[in-house]
């Protein structure tokens, strides 16, 4: 990861930047994410949604995770659905502001992350399996996986109500070494 790319865990108090972060990229950003009431991009709706994940976190199921670029809260990283037992798998989920988009940022934060779920546990997450997908027209998104040593495994039809309708997506997995 560069010098001016971290992940670190969220907490609570990021909340007035993540809902900042989102009403300023929501333009950039709608195409490729569910529909959202107006509470979604307030400070006290992502307050709410920092504390549900963070409580998920302490139970085991999520791993939510801000991208810090240069100091500034540029994004978010979530490993959801994490599954314990014979899988060992989560769900990889992130989206980086306009401004830093296409500076690699993301493949640095994703890379960070592929780190963190591989390591054995208590240090890391002890993941086997990491899992991902795209809608078929992000081709950004599929270079950042690509890049991170994801490999595409086909594709989901109408797998997620992405801005207001069911969309087909890319699934990519990539699996720990060994």
């Amino acid at each position: 990861m560069t010098e001016a790319t971290t992940l670190r865990l969220a907490r609570p108090d990021d909340a007035a930047a993540v809902a900042a972060l989102l009403r300023e990229n929501w333009p950039f950003l709608a195409p490729y994410e569910p529909e959202r009431d107006e509470a979604y991009f307030t400070a006290e709706g992502q307050e709410e949604l920092l504390t549900t994940a963070l409580a998920e976190h302490a139970a085991g199921r999520v791993a939510p995770y801000v991208i810090e670029h240069d100091g500034e809260l540029v994004g978010r990283l979530t490993l959801s659905g994490i599954v314990r037992g014979p899988f060992q798998s989560a769900d990889v989920g992130y989206f980086v502001a306009e401004a830093v988009n296409g500076r690699g940022v993301a493949t640095h934060a994703v890379a960070a992350l592929v780190e963190l779920a591989f390591a054995p546990e208590p240090g890391g997450l002890g993941l086997h399996r990491l899992q991902a997908g795209t809608l078929l027209s992000n081709s950004a998104s599929q270079a950042v996986l690509q890049r991170n040593g994801f490999e595409r495994i086909g594709v989901a039809r109408r797998y997620l109500r992405i801005a207001g309708r069911w969309q087909d997506h890319v699934l990519y997995q990539r699996t720990a070494p060994g």
